[in-house]
This record gives structure tokens, C-alpha cells and sequence, in this order.
């Protein structure tokens, strides 16, 4: 076992998680799974998180402080954002050409699709300001009318979308430069105890290496002795705990199917009324995973072949899944792109933490798929430019999300308010939410490992094989 490579013992985990999460809540053991083993998972994600705010803030400001040429900074910053954008929008457009030719929305009972149709009619009737989007009008028709009932939902998903709606409102009301306002912190104390906060922390490590490289090396030998020093002792920090990872990674996800459901027959039932929807989804996933990012990579560092790719990153990949968050998985993806495709210390200290905040391939795709899906499950038809409209919004979405689990569903209902659908739908996915935010973190975090590769050899700071 101890020879076993890393990744191989983080799938084992997965797995033995997985067999006891089912074992259990079919003995009726779900309490326990709860209470005594999951506790170790979130003691893991909070060990990860104390570590990478830390981590980012001195890797940048080692990086930069290093760096004889500014300008280089200014060419790499901009590398960084246009790979981003560019594997952002190629994520939507994926997305959308899945749920237009699949059409999951489209395959459940008719009738059901008419009544919801009905229900979406009378929201639209009771909200000022937004108009039917496609000019249909089934109210009016008295052979649907028997069909009509008045939509009721539960406590809990009244709560839950109350909360996401008043997260989305702020978004909304929010000024067109106001992404640019949150990126400057105003207590850097503050902004390293939130690991929401991360871009903050970002822009000090930045400015903070800037002005350090820009003093002679005198007077700040110290400073930059201690920085290096910090930097190492976090990275050794990551080392020991990636040594438990597979216990940890079989107490989280134990938790985590615990949590869903008090039996396996639950846990598929949910899965089954959603069925559509999860395997267009995670067929969009699948396809940046194992073909757009692998032909993306090959096409620039010729040496990397697919298996040896994913020898590499695999993995950052597994830590991904497990966590559920970009966020907590950057100490180890920061280890992975160094240390196993040969990325300069310089490159990927400065494009993985910008990608863990920036870069949510797997969320703008989940977005695109998750709100045509609903508009089909209503009978609502979007036209060409009010799907162009999710497009652009799920892109500029995806780059305020935090990298934390779940934060999509709340720019999901940015999303569903500028095409004037209903935000309450996302009561109608959320059951499956978690399940498939794990496989997207994977999409966002395999997304950072090759954005930080192309930077690097663009930049001739890649150790190639």
C-alpha cells in the first residue's frame, strides 16, 4: 500500500467512501456517518483553506518580488485573463450546443411540462416588470385550464431560495466596476480570515511584490528571506497533510452521500428525477476534462501526452472532487503544476490563485446547461440572442464566484433574472447540486492546471520532460 502512487490511494478513498455512505444508510447508520466520520472530512477542508489563503499571499510575493522585468508581469497578467476567457466562453458554448440537441427539459411527462408552463405563465402574471419571453399564453386557453395548480413550496427550499435570491440582489444592484472596487481591500487582516476574499488578497500580494522588487535588494534581504521561508514551511504544510488525504477524502464523501438522503433508494431516486438534466451536465464536464483540455495542451507542449497529463494532475483532480472547492485544493494544484509538469515557481504562484477566483470553466457550463434545461422543463423557447444573453452573463458570473461549493447557484439566479425566468427555479436542481459541483470543481481546477502550462511556455518558464 505504502508504494502505491498518491492518486491511486485519493480513488481508493473515493471509493471506500462511497461503499460505506450506502452500507450505512442501509443499516440505518446515517447518523453515525454524520456525527463520528464525516467531522474528519470538514476538519480536512478547513486544514486546506487555513493553508491557501497564507500560501497565495506569500507564493505571490515571492514570485513578483523575484521578477528583473516588470513588464513580464503586465504580458503574463494578460496571457492569464485571455486563456481564461477564452476556455470560459468555449465551456458555455459547449453547454448550450449539449442542452439544444439533448434536450433534457424535453423528456419528462407532457402533461407535466404543460402544468409547469401554467405555473410559469401565473409568476410572470404576479411580477412586475417581466414580460412572457417567447409570447405563448396558455392561461387563456381553456382546455389547460383543469391543469392550473397554484405552485406550493417546501419550508426548507423557501429558505434556501430566499437567501441565494438576497446574495444574487447584491450582485445585481451592484455598479458595472464594482468587481474592480471588491479587488482592493480595505483591511487586509479581514481579507486573509475570508477565504471569499481571495482576489483581495491577491491584489496586496501583487502590489506588495511590486514595490518590494522595486527596492534595492539590500533592504529588503531580510524580508524576502522571510517570505521564501513562510512560503516553504506552507508547502511542507500541504506535504503532511496530503499524506492522510485518502482517510480524509473517505471521511468527506461518506459524509457528504450521509447527508443526501437516509437511504440508497433516496439517494437514486433523486438522482433518477433528475436524470436528464445530470447526464447532459456531466457530459459537458466529461468532454472539457478528457478531450478540450487534453487537445488544448497537446497542441502547445508537444512532449505532454494525454496519459502523462493526467498522470500529473490527477492528483490535484481527486482533491477537486472530494472538496468541492477550487479554493481548497490550490495548495495541492500548486504543487502538481511545479512539481509535475515543471511550471516556474514565478508562473504558477501568480495564475493559479487568480484562477482559483477567476476561472469557473465547469460553472459557466453548468449555468448554460442548468437554466435552458428549467426554460425547456417550463416549455418557455429561448431564441438565439436571449441564449447569447446567458452566454455573456454566465461568463461575467463565473468570474465574481467564489471558489467555494455551491457559489454557482447563487450567480445561477443572476443568470435566470437577466433572461426574466424565475429565480425560485433553482429549488427545482439544487437536490443534485452538490454531487455535480464536485465533477465542476474538476472542470475548474484541470482548467487552472492548463491556463498556468500554455502561460508557462509561452513565457519559456516550462521544464518540459
Amino acid at each position: 500500500m505504502k508504494k502505491l502512487p498518491l492518486h491511486v490511494k485519493i480513488m481508493i478513498g473515493l471509493l471506500a467512501g462511497v461503499i460505506w455512505a450506502f452500507l450505512s444508510s442501509s443499516l440505518g447508520w446515517n447518523q453515525f456517518t454524520i456525527d463520528w466520520i464525516d467531522p474528519f472530512g470538514q476538519i480536512f477542508i478547513r486544514m486546506l483553506k487555513y493553508i491557501a489563503v497564507p500560501l497565495v499571499l506569500f507564493s505571490i510575493i515571492s514570485g513578483i518580488s523575484g521578477l528583473k522585468d516588470m513588464s513580464k508581469l503586465g504580458r503574463m497578467g494578460g496571457k492569464t485573463l485571455g486563456f481564461y476567457m477564452v476556455t470560459t466562453v468555449a465551456a458555455v458554448a459547449v453547454g448550450l450546443l449539449l442542452v439544444n440537441v439533448i434536450k433534457p427539459g424535453t423528456l419528462i411527462d407532457e402533461e407535466q411540462r404543460i402544468r409547469n408552463r401554467l405555473q410559469y405563465e401565473a409568476w410572470v402574471a404576479e411580477t412586475d416588470g417581466v414580460e412572457i419571453l417567447d409570447g405563448k399564453n396558455l392561461m387563456s386557453d381553456p382546455q389547460y385550464s383543469h391543469l392550473y395548480e397554484r405552485e406550493e413550496m417546501s419550508e426548507d427550499d423557501m429558505k434556501m431560495v430566499a437567501e441565494k435570491q438576497a446574495a444574487a440582489s447584491e450582485n445585481k444592484d451592484a455598479g458595472p466596476l464594482a468587481f474592480l472596487v471588491d479587488m482592493v481591500p480595505s483591511n487586509i487582516v479581514l481579507s486573509l480570515s475570508n477565504d471569499k476574499l481571495m482576489l483581495q488578497v491577491i491584489f496586496f500580494g501583487i502590489f506588495f511584490g511590486i514595490c518590494m522588487a522595486a527596492l534595492p535588494g539590500d533592504k529588503v534581504a531580510g524580508l524576502e528571506s522571510f517570505v521564501n521561508g513562510a512560503n516553504e514551511v506552507f508547502l511542507k504544510m500541504v506535504d503532511y497533510v496530503m499524506k492522510a488525504a485518502p482517510f480524509f477524502v473517505f471521511c468527506l464523501l461518506a459524509g457528504v452521500i450521509a447527508k443526501m438522503a437516509d437511504t440508497p433508494a433516496q439517494v437514486f431516486e433523486i438522482f433518477k428525477g433528475l436524470a436528464s438534466y445530470s447526464v447532459t451536465l456531466v457530459a459537458g464536464l466529461l468532454f472539457l476534462i478528457f478531450i478540450f483540455y487534453p487537445i488544448i495542451i497537446r497542441s502547445f507542449v508537444k512532449s505532454l501526452t494525454y496519459r502523462k497529463f493526467f498522470q500529473k494532475v490527477s492528483p490535484a483532480q481527486f482533491l477537486a472532487f472530494s472538496t468541492s472547492s477550487s479554493a481548497a485544493t490550490l495548495p495541492v494544484t500548486m504543487e502538481c503544476v511545479e512539481d509535475n509538469l515543471g511550471v516556474s515557481k514565478n508562473v504558477s504562484s501568480f495564475v493559479l490563485p487568480i484562477g482559483a477566483t477567476v476561472n469557473m470553466d465547469g460553472t459557466s457550463l453548468y449555468q448554460a446547461v442548468a437554466v435552458v434545461f428549467m426554460a425547456q422543463l417550463h416549455m418557455v423557447d429561448l431564441t438565439v440572442a436571449q441564449q447569447l444573453t446567458i452566454v455573456l452573463t454566465a461568463t461575467l458570473a463565473s468570474i465574481g464566484s467564489a471558489a467555494v461549493p455551491s457559489a454557482g447557484l447563487v450567480m445561477m439566479i443572476v443568470v435566470l433574472q437577466s433572461v426574466g425566468l424565475n429565480p425560485a427555479w433553482i429549488a427545482i436542481i439544487f437536490p443534485v447540486d452538490r454531487p455535480l459541483d464536485m465533477l465542476r470543481t474538476v472542470v475548474n481546477v484541470t482548467g487552472d492546471t492548463v491556463v498556468s502550462t500554455l502561460v508557462a511556455k509561452t513565457e519559456g518558464e516550462l521544464k518540459e520532460d
